[in-house]
């Protein structure tokens, strides 16, 4: 089963290579990687260790977990939060790099806006509208009666 492992990972970079409209060689040498390695890995030859899928990420732009994921290194159901939404934007071959960080831009922000997954008390602290978050303003100490208060 490992080698199916490692023969998905090759096809998987590969795909990630051509829709990043890399060659072999540019990626190769932008992930510090032999020519032949790289062909090997691709063709379901060699598996590659943490390290070197890291730097493939990276070369590739995408996240080092969606290659774990992929070599049977990171289960995916213990992935983080998000990582299924990720892999899913890192991978649609349809969209090209830019519109893929855009999109993982979007998305982080939204999650971050949402208190990183929407806890229940945090949303629940900005709906009783106490203010306190906010670091107080004017028309908090008009309501105490304040300078403007009548």
């Amino acid at each position: 089963m490992a080698s199916l492992n490692v023969g998905n990972l090759g096809e998987f970079l590969r795909e990630q290579r051509r829709t990043a409209q890399l060659s072999l060689r540019q990626l190769a040498d932008a992930a510090g990687v032999s020519n032949p390695y790289l062909s090997q890995i691709e063709r379901g030859l060699r598996k590659p260790s943490a390290e070197i899928l890291q730097q493939l990420a990276k070369a590739l732009r995408i996240s080092a977990e969606t290659l774990y994921v992929q070599a049977g290194i990171l289960d995916e159901r213990r992935a983080p939060d998000g990582a299924g939404v990720q892999t899913a934007i890192l991978t649609d071959p349809s969209l090209n790099e830019r519109q893929k960080q855009v999109l993982l831009q979007i998305y982080e922000s939204f999650r971050k806006e949402n208190g990183l997954g929407g806890a229940a008390t945090d949303g629940a602290a900005h709906q009783a509208g106490d203010g306190s978050e906010d670091g107080g303003h004017p028309h908090e100490t008009e309501a105490d009666g304040g300078p403007h208060a009548t």
